[in-house]
């Protein structure tokens, strides 16, 4: 098995508040929306889409309710510090928590945390680190 994942689905409580930050607030493009899921362009990367939460725990065998820390975080790498401190301005502004300001990572890097309205976890960050690291604009 190789690490290739395609695609990453979300389950949300509430499809449209979902969409809604997704697309209004992050500017991401829907690419299909079949009602029950819907799925954003991507651009080339990995894609993303929303699906019920209760479908989706229903689709994989497992309960809904899960709450705490799940041990997975999405990144988003962008090509500068400012682009990074402009999405985190921008998720804030669509209703995203922020869980750690934008700063200077110990490597190196510059990024931060926010969770999203069903407490997705996005870390956003950049990394001057060699000129092949995949980036979005």
């Amino acid at each position: 098995m190789t690490a290739h994942v395609i695609p990453t689905l979300l389950g949300v409580r509430n499809m449209e508040d979902a969409k809604r930050f997704y697309t209004d607030g992050l500017g991401w493009k829907i690419k299909n929306d079949y009602g029950i899921s819907v799925f954003f362009e991507s651009d080339g990367a990995s894609p993303v889409g929303l699906y019920g939460r209760e479908g989706l725990a229903d689709l994989v065998g497992t309960n809904p309710d899960g709450n705490g820390f799940s041990g997975l975080v999405l990144t988003y790498e962008l090509g500068s510090e400012a682009r990074v401190d402009e999405m985190m301005a921008q998720a804030e502004k669509a209703g995203a928590t922020i869980l750690k300001p934008a700063d200077a990572l110990p490597w190196g890097g510059y990024g931060g945390t926010f969770a999203d309205l069903d407490g997705y976890i996005w870390r956003v960050g950049y990394t001057a680190q060699g000129n092949d690291q995949p980036s979005a604009k």
